[in-house]
């Protein structure tokens, strides 16, 4: 008999059926759902950026002018009156260019306190000066002075343990700003970036240089970076002490403010009105004082800023000013930066400012740093503020207003100095150059007021 040949039945044809579809269809399946998690993924950071974006927009543009210029007698007040800070007289200031002459003249000066110190800094930074200004600092503890340090808890993050230790077996006494642990990630956006030492209320020390080697000397990165600070006598320190008070009483626990001066005799022939800012919704003073002094100017703005975000309000005030004929000039970091991204976004700008009509040069030797404006010959600001959104608007900040021809001729000749070994951004050149290199500072244009 020959044997049937095998004839499945329905069920197990269909068994068999599905088996096969479950191979083909499972992993096809599977991969469309994939590509829908990472299409919601980026759905999702684009919304978040988005949002990000309009909120860090301004809410109002400023438009601000003034009839006074700086070389009318009564604008000094009137710029007071404005900022809410008084106006003092008979200071004095010197010039510290870059961290050897700065750093060696407050480790001097903490060496001679006899009363009190109060040091606030966004940056202190192990390594060979922030080992000098630890022990001096414990040294004049363990002598009897109230030493208060406010530091900044993403600035300092890399002051070591041991370092603190010093400094607190020694009875300095450090309050941290916005430490990462305690905070929401939108209040960890908030930084102090001042830069002030107030020794016995008698001097001070305010620019844009913190405690680190890279203010102090050349390392592997770059050449030692540039920087400005101004030591302080006169009625003015005790103004500069109010404002490290300011985040003394909201970091340093139970605090006994102190402005007392020892020693506030009139000490030169400057005014000053020193500006402390804190975050505010759109604007703050700092702020306003940039806008106010652009607006008084009649012939002349230089601005050393590394970091040159604008905004409409900014924007606007340089147009104005470039229509009334003054001369403006920005000098900024160059490709040695510290903030890529910022540097990307900055140049973005580039186009619209220079079509106005003014002057942008990128520092070249090194880390550019300094933060200083100087107007026509009269007025400069100096301090820990740049030209840009995170400064104005986000951070807390420290600068001082002064109307004196004599420190306005030291901070230009300094400015002079650096636009020599600066480069130049020509219009032209600058709308020719790479499609990818304008593409990117387009891109990152977008995120300037984040940053």
């Amino acid at each position: 008999m020959r044997a049937r040949p095998f004839l499945p039945s329905p069920a197990l044809e269909l068994q068999e059926l599905t088996k096969g579809m479950t191979k083909k269809v499972r992993p096809q399946r599977l991969h469309w759902a994939r590509h829908h998690r990472v299409l919601a993924g980026v759905v999702l950071v684009l919304i978040v950026v988005a949002v990000a974006l309009a909120f860090a927009q301004d809410r109002q543009t400023l438009r601000v002018r003034t009839s006074l210029s700086v070389d009318d007698p009564r604008f000094p007040q009137y710029l007071a009156d404005l900022l809410g800070h008084r106006l003092t007289m008979s200071d004095s200031y010197i010039v510290q260019t870059n961290g050897d002459d700065a750093l060696p003249a407050m480790l001097e000066a903490i060496d001679t306190a006899q009363e009190r110190i109060s040091l606030e800094t966004y940056n202190f930074q192990d390594g060979e000066i922030a080992s000098r200004f630890t022990e001096a600092l414990a040294r004049a503890a363990e002598r009897g002075v109230k030493v208060q340090l406010v530091l900044d808890a993403i600035g300092s993050k890399k002051l070591s343990r041991s370092s603190i230790d010093r400094l607190e077996d020694a009875g300095c006494r450090i309050g941290w700003v916005n430490p990462l642990f305690s905070y929401s990630f939108a209040e960890a956006n908030y930084r102090t970036h001042r830069k002030a030492l107030v020794i016995d209320g008698r001097i001070a020390f305010v620019g844009g240089m913190g405690i680190g080697d890279h203010y102090w000397k050349d390392t592997k990165a770059y050449p030692r970076w540039r920087d400005t600070d101004v030591e302080i006598r006169g009625p003015v320190v005790t103004d500069v002490e109010a404002a490290f008070n300011q985040n003394w009483i909201l970091t340093g626990g139970i605090v006994e403010p102190v402005v007392r001066p020892t020693d506030a005799s009139p000490a030169g022939r400057a005014s000053s009105i020193v500006v402390w800012s804190s975050r505010q919704d759109g604007f703050n003073e700092m702020k306003l004082l940039f806008l106010i002094a652009i607006a008084a100017a009649r012939h002349s703005i230089d601005i050393e800023s590394p970091y040159l975000i604008t905004d409409e309000s900014s924007e606007w005030s340089l147009h104005e000013a470039r229509q009334r004929g003054v001369r403006v000039r920005l000098l900024v970091d160059g490709d040695k930066t510290d903030a890529r991204t910022v540097k990307f976004a900055s140049r973005g700008q580039y186009e619209r400012l220079l079509e106005h009509g003014i002057d942008i040069a990128e520092y070249q030797p090194t880390m550019m740093h300094a933060k200083t404006m100087m107007i026509d010959g009269l007025f400069s600001v100096v301090g820990s503020a740049n030209f840009d959104n995170r400064s104005l608007e986000m951070n807390d900040e420290l600068s001082v207003a002064v109307f004196d021809p004599a420190l306005n001729a030291r901070l230009e000749s300094d400015f002079e100095k650096d636009l020599a070994v600066s480069k130049k951004i020509d219009l032209d050149s600058w709308r020719s150059r790479p499609v990818p290199a304008r593409a990117r500072d387009w891109l990152w244009s977008y995120f300037g007021e984040v940053f």
